[in-house]
């Protein structure tokens, strides 16, 4: 089977690694608007399986052309691509799935679903870590119970050696990670939807050493549409960002002054944009090539079986592949999106039509592809 990616960034690549290890991939094509140096770990000549491509996803019909032939469509590009890349997707065919984090998106995909089905095909958005991972271990954990009553996920993507102010390196967009830190957050609330802010609701969440003690708040677009799958079946869920402790103490008063903020100003005579002054200011202390990172994640869902307390908890603590240069962020993210996109193609996604990973992944399936990459869910 043939695969496509878009988008040649950092989980593009790494998505486009994972595909070109598997034997039933006949060939990968890894598109983008530039066709720069790949990193290290994509040098090579992959048997000729692996085709670069030029195309700008503002160009449909250029999009469309390129999809034909392919099996299934992996989107690596910003999330507010997404909803026409998946359009297009459907018309020509192919299976789709994307890295997400925006809600508002994914129900516009929705909308796609009878189209989809029609077809033949499957689209399922929020295929990375969060949302995408997290989602299949929650549902997981609720299908587990008689009756779910709260849904707790923390998830963080974190240097090994932290440095101060911030205790933080880029790990993927900065610019999204803003997006996700000025958004409010979608959760459920006595069994209802509802949004809360932001960098909001800080608690303390214990891994075992060398992590140790996190700090967890509240961003936007990590559970993707679940508040709303499960409004009146389950009374708490909600989805907080893992970080070193003191980060948001730092962050909280750059976003209330101001600095995060996307409309314009005058300095000077010019409009500028104080959020891309921040990202240029920032981004060359927090982007560290060389950096070693990690991602923590715990997905605790609690209840009632056999008309007992009954807790689910699962936990992951992955780290940077030295042998390879592939961070934890990538083989978390792009992975997921990896392993979904081929179980659309081989037939171990079942369902048709447009639904978020906790509706059509198979849980065991994933987790066990997932433990073939040295990604292992720890059930506690």
């Amino acid at each position: 089977m043939k695969m496509l990616v878009l988008g040649a960034g950092l989980q593009g690549c790494a998505c486009a690694y994972d595909l070109l290890q598997s034997p039933a991939v006949s060939g990968v094509t890894l598109a983008d608007v530039k066709t720069g140096e790949l990193p290290p770990f994509m040098r090579g000549e992959w048997g000729g399986r692996l085709t670069r491509a030029q195309v700008d996803v503002n160009d449909l019909a250029a999009v469309q052309r390129l999809m034909q032939g392919h099996a299934a469509v992996m989107s690596a590009i910003p999330y507010y691509y997404n909803g026409p890349m998946a359009k297009a997707a459907v018309e020509v065919g192919c299976h789709f799935s994307d890295l997400g984090g925006n809600t508002e998106i994914v129900m516009e995909q929705k909308k796609l679903d009878g189209e989809a089905r029609k077809k033949g095909i499957s689209v399922i958005p929020d295929c990375g870590l969060a949302p995408g991972m997290v989602n299949i271990l929650a549902a997981e954990g609720i299908r587990r119970l008689d009756r779910a009553e709260r849904v707790r996920i923390y998830v963080g993507g974190l240097p090994q050696h932290p440095e101060p102010p911030l205790n933080y390196q880029i790990v993927y967009s900065l610019e999204g990670a803003l997006d996700y830190y000025t958004t409010p957050s979608w959760v459920l609330r006595g069994g209802k939807p509802a949004q809360v802010d932001a960098l909001s609701e800080l608690e303390a969440v214990e891994f075992p050493a060398p992590v140790g003690t996190l700090e967890a708040f509240h961003t936007a677009g990590g559970i993707s549409t679940m508040p709303f799958a499960y409004e009146g079946k389950v009374d708490v869920m909600e989805y907080k960002t893992l970080r070193y402790p003191g980060h948001v103490a730092i962050m909280r008063p750059i976003r209330e002054l101001g600095l995060l903020a996307n409309a314009p100003i005058e300095v000077k005579g010019k409009k500028v944009v104080p959020r891309d002054v921040f990202i240029a200011a920032v981004h060359p202390k927090l982007f560290k090539p060389e950096g070693k990172d990690l991602v923590a994640l715990q997905v605790e869902v609690s209840g009632e079986k056999g008309g007992k307390a009954a807790r689910v908890r699962f936990r992951l603590i992955d780290y940077y592949d030295q042998e390879r240069g592939i961070s934890a962020m990538m083989r978390t993210t792009a992975y997921s999106l990896s392993i979904t996109g081929q179980m659309q193609a081989d037939g171990r996604v079942t369902e048709k039509g447009v639904h978020t990973p906790d509706e059509a992944m198979p849980f065991k399936p994933y987790v066990e592809e997932l433990a073939k990459r040295g990604v292992r869910i720890e059930e506690l």
